[in-house]
């Protein structure tokens, strides 16, 4: 005997798993979205930070590394949540108008490109040393560009 299975059930497993799919997307991209802020807000502070206040440097370390709440933060350096919030929101700023002005961090990221690059031209077994030699001297002419 052979058991046909019913349309509805494929249907349902199908329709089931888009749901799920969808759900789980949309519960893991605002995760990645605010993990990419932080990534950001770090490298922009580790670039940067050196030029803020010792007193801005401190509040900003504890958001951004520390990852201590604006509440917490506020009751250890007795000022109201809302000038946590503002000092960060204006050292958010002051850093990316740096960055703006500099690209300090997107030269970096060309960099690293590049060496990535370079990486795996050395684990290339197919490569003749003629190809080798030319792609590795146009990748370090880019460097030297961005340096």
């Amino acid at each position: 005997m052979i058991i046909k299975p019913d349309c509805q059930d494929i249907y349902y497993k199908d329709v089931k798993q888009k749901c799920l799919t969808s759900f789980l997307f949309c519960s893991i991209l605002p995760k990645v979205i605010v993990m990419e802020k932080i990534v950001e807000q770090g490298l922009l502070y580790d670039f940067y930070g050196e030029l803020l206040t010792e007193h801005q440097k401190k509040i900003y370390e504890d958001v951004v590394y520390n990852d201590l709440s604006l509440t917490e933060i506020a009751k250890e350096n007795g000022i109201s949540r809302q000038g946590v919030h503002d000092l960060v929101r204006r050292c958010n700023h002051i850093l990316q108008e740096y960055e703006d002005k500099l690209h300090l961090i997107a030269r970096f990221m060309k960099v690293k490109k590049n060496i990535g690059q370079l990486q795996e031209l050395t684990n290339d077994t197919e490569i003749s040393r003629e190809e080798l030699i030319q792609k590795v001297g146009n990748i370090s002419r880019q460097i030297l560009e961005e340096l």
